[in-house]
């Protein structure tokens, strides 16, 4: 029964499915037993126990949108602000209390340049710390006008389309890579590229905490299956940590598998997002991240120190997932900004 559960559970984060409400209470490395830990080292924590994400003061989130049209031109707006007036970005904001991430996405589009999106797929994840995160996503134009010189207001003077990002100065080069990012990722699309992930979007389900569950595998050298971590700490569940608002996701991801693994922890690679859940509803301001970690050594090769055990998969959806972990594009790419 429980073999069955969990192929049930990983079978709905690759279809950007959410899991069940008791999955959103399980914890197996809490902010109070990250700072216990980092005590026990002689290091004093900078961050206070039971520390709550809440929209605006505690976390943020921001949100960008980029467009292509059937040109390869993509949407920019010019900025109204006066700390980058006449500079040129993509429309992009703070995601505001009970607004999910695509909503604010397609609030910031309107506002900024008159049109109407639908979003399509996530593109890209940013991190800066533990409490502020971009989300990146694309989409389709519905409707709307184009935002002129002579509508121009407090959120934008004009918006345009360009080819040429060059050819504009812009409020600050890192969206040059990721319009690149979107340009290559839609023409994969077209071609119907199956190294490159399919559309995934926020799934809609609400947190009271900052969390990153992880979906560990490992090749058994005996049998070359598929296995994954499963936590059996209260109840058999994907393993979950706390991000910790004061240290990069890196530093989170490291210390739990440190956790999970021991301090000698063999050789891993996070590969990427594979569901992100958020709904800003209820005073529940917090996001789940799940995360692709492969290990290069097999099974035999790398204990367990946590209350975990290794899950077998079967043939099939083993092969699903070493498919994610050998195809570069096949998850939705995480930056930590330093």
């Amino acid at each position: 029964m429980a073999a069955n559960i969990i192929e049930i559970w990983l079978e709905k984060i690759l279809k950007g499915r959410p899991l069940e409400d008791e999955q959103s209470s399980i914890c197996d490395f809490s902010i109070d037993e990250q700072i216990t830990a980092l005590e026990s080292q002689g290091i004093t924590p900078n961050v206070t126990p039971k520390s709550q994400p809440v929209l605006g003061e505690t976390v943020t989130y921001i949100v960008a949108a980029v467009l292509l049209n059937e040109r390869n031109e993509v949407l920019m707006m010019q900025e109204a602000k006066q700390s980058c007036a006449g500079k040129w970005y993509l429309p992009a904001g703070r995601v505001e209390k009970n607004e999910n991430i695509c909503e604010a996405a397609a609030r910031e589009v309107l506002e900024e340049t008159g049109l109407i999106m639908h979003c399509t797929t996530l593109l890209v994840i940013e991190c800066a710390g533990g409490t502020w995160i971009r989300f990146v996503v694309t989409g389709t134009v519905t409707g709307g006008t184009l935002k002129t010189p002579s509508h121009a207001d407090s959120e934008s003077l004009q918006a345009k389309w360009v080819f040429d990002l060059n050819e504009l100065t812009l409020r600050g080069k890192d969206i040059i890579a990721i319009v690149e990012r979107a340009r290559i990722y839609t023409n994969a699309q077209k071609m119907n590229d199956k190294t490159w992930h399919q559309e995934i979007l926020p799934v809609r389900k609400e947190h009271g905490s900052l969390l990153l569950r992880l979906v560990i595998l490992i090749k058994k050298r005996s049998t070359n299956r598929v296995h994954v971590l499963v936590s059996e700490r209260t109840a058999f569940h994907l393993p979950v940590c706390e991000i910790h608002p004061g240290k990069s996701l890196h530093s989170t991801l490291r210390r739990f598998m440190v956790e999970l693994f021991g301090a000698e922890v063999a050789p891993h690679r996070p590969h990427g997002i594979l569901s992100v859940e958020h709904d800003c509803v209820n005073n529940k301001d917090g996001v789940c991240l799940t995360m692709l970690v492969a290990f290069r050594a097999p099974l035999e090769e790398v204990p367990i120190i946590g209350k975990c055990v290794w899950h077998e998969t079967s043939v099939g959806l083993g092969e699903i997932l070493m498919l994610r972990v050998g195809a570069r594009n096949s998850t939705i790419p995480i930056n930590v900004i330093r």
